[in-house]
């Protein structure tokens, strides 16, 4: 078959870093032959990476749009409010697309997306590149060969880690719902997917908890007698016992000094904010103006560091799902009681993912350490890349979903949320 030809829409880092990689590496499957991106330099960046010529570097989707259809494909990482309006052009421009999570920041939007792909006939897949992950395949594997018995009950965490929390869910683009989404819908849906997937039933009934807990002005008076400045370049009076300090998070010499997971995990941060090849000076100049310079008890976030959802499934297995923001490690950690055997899952940065299952009775433990390609979360945005290949050629694969599968994750978030809000359990099945 021939290479399908593609277009990023929204070069930004998981484009650049994440998607645009597996091209580069498999170009005989896959090859991205246009850019639309907003911001010149990013836009010239993956335009050098990918050998796109000047005439088709586009400023904004809607010039894309615009023109007769350029390629089978479109992958789309804009930012969560402009997903509907560019996906559903793309759609009706003839694109099948690849749509980052989430699919859109409302219900009706989500809904009216999923339709309009299902009506115009083409590929709708999203982001959710968890299921792509070799450990969580084997998690999926283990739950559905019956080694745990009857599934009785999960303990499931989305550990964020500090760092993670205030680059991007407290300065960043994702800080507040009228820019971006929910944080249970923008950080989650990734987890509930995978909770359905797994169980292979729906939810029943839930309930949610949580709120802005820390990041917030009233925090700032608590830990200094005097007033804190807008921004960590403007003297800070707790500058030496404040993790979020801004000159010292974003210091590539303190990333050298550090060990290799707060190195890989903070240059992460730096290449997002743009300031990776940046001397020294030149960072602490850009933060005198980037949102991520600005004190984070002094931001405009007003999204949750804190949710727990209580889920009873269908068949009666009941879960508890706690995100949070406080973490000192990135990643996601698990529990699985079944009937049989205890299963106990660490999927976290900078250590080897590890699932261990310990059979009830014989107390016998069993220890896999399911391992990736080296793409990021875990293998898994490669794993969904190919996948997206092969839906475009017409190809099955055990892991291949569709937008209408995803949908049911999003209107979950979209009920927790309404149950936090409301103090109110909602029946979902």
């Amino acid at each position: 078959m021939s290479s399908i030809e593609a277009i990023m829409i929204g070069a930004g880092n998981r484009a650049t870093w994440s998607y645009g990689p597996y091209a580069l590496q498999h170009p005989d499957e896959i090859r991205f032959i246009a850019v639309a991106e907003p911001d010149a330099e990013r836009r010239a960046r993956f335009a050098s990476y990918h050998d796109i010529p000047a005439e088709r570097q586009f400023a904004s989707w809607e010039d894309v749009v615009a023109r007769p259809q350029l390629a089978r494909a479109a992958v789309n990482c804009t930012q969560d409010r402009m997903h509907h309006a560019s996906t559903l052009a793309l759609l009706r421009a003839g694109y099948d697309v690849l749509l980052e999570k989430p699919i859109a920041p409302t219900r009706e939007e989500c809904v009216a997306l999923v339709e309009a792909a299902e009506r115009l006939g083409r590929v709708l897949q999203i982001c959710h590149v968890l299921r792509y992950t070799p450990f969580f395949t084997a998690l999926y594997d283990i739950v559905n060969s019956g080694r745990l018995g009857r599934i009785v009950t999960i303990d499931h965490r989305e550990n964020v880690s500090y760092w993670h929390m205030s680059h991007s869910f407290v300065r960043g683009n994702w800080r507040n719902e009228a820019l971006s989404a929910p944080m249970i819908l923008a950080k989650c849906c990734h987890d509930l997917d995978i909770l359905i997937w797994v169980m292979g039933q729906r939810v029943r009934r839930l309930s949610s908890f949580g709120s802005l807990l820390h990041y917030r002005a009233e925090r700032a008076a608590e830990l200094a007698p005097e007033p804190i400045p807008e921004r960590c370049t403007d003297g800070c009076p707790i500058e030496a016992a404040c993790p979020w300090y801004a000159p010292r998070l974003y210091d590539a010499d303190i990333h050298r000094r550090s060990a290799l997971e707060r190195f890989e995990a903070r240059s992460f941060m730096l290449t997002a904010a743009d300031m990776f090849n940046t001397l020294p000076e030149e960072r602490w100049e850009r933060l005198k103006t980037s949102p991520y310079g600005r004190c984070v008890y002094r931001c405009d976030n007003d999204v949750v560091d804190h949710q727990t959802l209580n889920l009873e499934f269908e068949g009666g297995a009941t879960c508890t799902f706690t995100m949070h923001g406080h973490s000192d490690r990135e990643g996601r950690t698990m529990r699985w009681d079944g009937t049989r055997a205890t299963l106990y899952g660490d999927f976290s940065e900078g250590r080897p993912f590890t699932l261990r299952i310990v059979d009830h009775g014989s107390l016998r433990e069993e220890a896999i350490h399911p391992t990736g390609d080296g793409s990021g979360h875990g293998g898994g945005d490669f794993g969904l890349m190919r996948d997206f290949v092969k839906a475009l050629n017409g190809e099955r694969t055990r892991h291949q979903t569709t937008a209408r599968v995803s949908l049911e994750s999003h209107l979950l978030a979209f009920a927790a949320e309404d149950a936090r809000r409301e103090g109110r359990v909602i029946h979902w099945s």
